[in-house]
């Protein structure tokens, strides 16, 4: 029996955030790659435009519709797992928790993750969702086949030597391409990551950040504006034994510190923004240094339960420190009480074609406030250092950048609009956020 609602929707859809919001005219929630197709196809006959909406963790109107809206709860599990190609094939709508909770329990895990398990596998690709690593890439530079609905409503299979103009570009599709029913990505034997988190000095951060970078897996670090203190997180590969912390412990740090009074700092931040700096001495010179060992997707992820408005732009990796040191600057010069740290991480060059490495070894700079908190003074200021270094805003965050800035910002970008023209000529997976971005 078919899952497709023909009916005309009452919902009103909003994401993760509350940026966002969309009344589509009616859903669907199909249960298999025919499905899918079906429900594009109808869309096609009633001249609706279509997106898929996974958990809404963008913060752009990059899903957002006024046609049908697909959502993938019920396209959900793993496929098949090949022990020989070590790969594992995924149900689009899978939220990447079971995903790597069903690898853990058959001794396979991914090789790197971003730090939230909530989204899904599709929604997580599709944006170009990343982790740190210096030689391990995001989520996208995992998949090794990719199957897809296209505006015909065709079944369309792509990988390395098959439709390989469709895998270089769809791995980072913005669901401009088609929609994803099924994702094949690399896996390998699980594996153990020991942790290590020390505070550390702003200045000591930036003058070590190219060590730090190449002596270890995957490196990160948050810096808390208003003071010159940093938190430092080391993650190696390590042949254990494991030594997760403790479930007190966990709670302390995870809920307590990072949520629940986080929570609170920020709420009193927001009402009382002359409050923020002497709360983010506070909270940056309460951190302690701690070592855990666990299996990869404990030590990469953690729960987030403090919403946010975030940007995020990708740098040549060489241009981090510099760039990081003006945004700095500039908060010191400004009257803005900004109550996030600085987030920096780092990916290498890949090979896909909207990715914002590709081509080029990659830092990461986001930069976050706090929901219902007036961002766009700070967030221009910060956009303003970005773009002056080359940077590539991040799919599924917040940016004012449009199809001619990243056209020069994208050597490729011509490649992937050259596809979308060929795969959706009359833009049936268009909306008014992809036009922005992509052009007509």
């Amino acid at each position: 029996m078919s899952a497709i609602s023909t009916e005309n929707g009452t919902r009103t859809w909003r994401n993760w955030a509350g940026t966002v919001t969309a009344r589509p005219a009616r859903e669907a929630s199909p249960a298999s790659a025919d499905e899918v197709a079906e429900a594009v196809r109808r869309a096609a006959e009633d001249g609706l435009r279509v997106k898929t909406v996974g958990t809404g963790h963008s913060f752009t109107a990059v899903a957002a519709t006024d046609g049908l809206l697909i959502r993938p709860d019920l396209l959900t599990g793993v496929r098949r797992i090949d022990r020989e190609a070590m790969t594992v094939t995924v149900e689009s709508g899978t939220p990447l928790r079971r995903l790597n909770q069903a690898l853990a329990r058959e001794g396979l895990s991914l090789t790197n993750m971003g730090d939230i398990m909530a989204q899904t596998v599709a929604g997580a690709v599709s944006t170009g969702t990343h982790g740190t690593g210096r030689d391990s890439g995001s989520l996208a530079a995992q998949i090794r086949g990719l199957e897809l609905v296209t505006a015909d409503g065709s079944l369309l299979t792509c990988d390395a030597g098959n439709n390989p103009e469709v895998f270089a570009a769809a791995r980072i599709g913005l669901g401009a391409l088609g929609v994803i029913t099924a994702v094949t990505l690399a896996v390998e034997p699980l594996f153990l990551l020991t942790a290590r988190e020390e505070p550390m000095s702003f200045g000591r951060v930036v003058a070590e950040f190219e060590a730090l970078y190449t002596e270890n897996e995957h490196f990160e670090f948050y810096w808390f504006p208003h003071t010159d203190n940093c938190n430092t997180k080391r993650n190696n590969r390590s042949a254990g034994p494991a030594v997760p912390p403790g479930a007190i412990s966990r709670w302390v740090d995870d809920e307590l510190l990072s949520n629940g009074l986080f929570q609170v700092a920020n709420s009193l931040g927001r009402a009382v923004p002359a409050a923020v700096p002497p709360i983010a001495a506070l909270a940056s010179r309460a951190l302690s240094a701690r070592t855990y060992t666990d299996i990869p997707y404990k030590v990469f992820t953690s729960p987030r339960r403090v919403r946010f408005v975030e940007m995020e732009y990708a740098l040549p990796r060489e241009a981090c420190t510099a760039a990081l040191r003006e945004v700095r600057a500039m908060i010191e010069r400004s009257p803005l009480k900004i109550s996030f740290p600085v987030e920096v991480r780092t990916a290498p060059a890949d090979d896909i074609t909207l990715s914002t490495a590709s081509g080029r070894d990659s830092a990461y700079i986001a930069v976050h406030l706090y929901r219902g908190t007036p961002h766009r003074a700070y967030f221009t200021a910060v956009e303003r250092i970005m773009t002056a270094h080359g940077g590539r805003p991040h799919w599924g965050k917040l940016h004012t950048r449009d199809a001619e800035y990243l056209a020069a910002a994208y050597p490729r970008f011509g490649e992937f609009a050259a596809l979308r023209d060929r795969l959706d000529p009359e833009r049936r997976f268009g909306n008014d956020h992809l036009r922005r971005v992509l052009g007509d």
